[in-house]
């Protein structure tokens, strides 16, 4: 069956591969900076506060949710979410995680395009990621590699909704970096961490950045193998 080709590995293996590495160094370099306390020492949450009220953002709310790595800046209602390790803590890993958050909310305010693309889409996305993939499934088992068919066509919607996802994660990619870029500056410029702190910043932020590129790189790969199985071997 398709869905146990050994090919599909081939096409994505290597971004798997990627992404567990990339998430082994974002948890081994939170782990390490979650133990150094900045000079400082404001907590996640002061030094996100800080960031905000420093670019007059007084109507983006800080607070605490649940879970590790969990925090999120979400444009609907303006809230910036940091998880207990990040909100309450006043560690490097901390800092920088609040401060690549609060870019995020810098973004919104600024109105930087690629944030307002990907928000839009997210309703999108979430309905793509399962359904595609089971659209197209559909179409492919009720005879998806003969052009013209009824299966080739729905399979045709799955892929469609699939590539929504895979433009999703492109999309991310240079909001993730931004972010990134802009918490760098902000920690500096408002003296929030010296220039001697910000070697760990540094390494879990570009950390983190090389998960998105796994992602991008997965959600890729994949459907290029979804559209080799749907285009590339058709009967005739």
């Amino acid at each position: 069956m398709w869905f146990w080709n050994p090919l599909y590995f081939l096409f994505t293996l290597p971004a798997l591969i990627l992404g567990l590495v990339a998430q082994a160094m974002v948890k081994g370099a939170f782990s390490k900076y979650s133990q150094v306390r900045t000079n400082g020492g404001l907590t996640g949450a002061q030094a996100a506060s800080s960031i905000l009220r420093s670019f007059g953002l007084f109507d983006v709310t800080v607070e605490e949710t649940q879970g590790m790595l969990t925090d999120h800046y979400d444009p609907r209602s303006r809230t910036l979410r940091l998880s207990p390790d990040v909100y309450r803590n006043s560690s490097i890993a901390a800092v920088g995680v609040a401060a690549h958050e609060s870019g995020h909310a810098l973004q919104h305010a600024k109105g930087y395009w690629p944030l307002q693309i990907r928000t839009q889409m997210v309703p999108t996305v979430q309905l793509g990621s399962w359904l595609g993939p089971i659209i197209f499934m559909v179409g492919f088992f009720l005879g998806g590699q003969v052009e013209g068919s009824l299966g080739y066509y729905i399979a045709l919607a799955g892929l469609i909704l699939f590539a929504a996802v895979a433009l999703f994660a492109v999309v991310t990619l240079p909001v993730e970096l931004d972010a990134s870029r802009r918490a760098k500056q902000v920690l500096v410029s408002e003296n929030i961490l010296d220039r001697g702190e910000m070697d760990g910043v540094n390494r879990m932020l570009n950390a983190a950045a090389l998960t998105y590129v796994a992602a991008a790189v997965q959600a890729i790969m994949t459907l290029l193998y979804y559209a080799y199985i749907l285009f590339g071997r058709r009967r005739d």
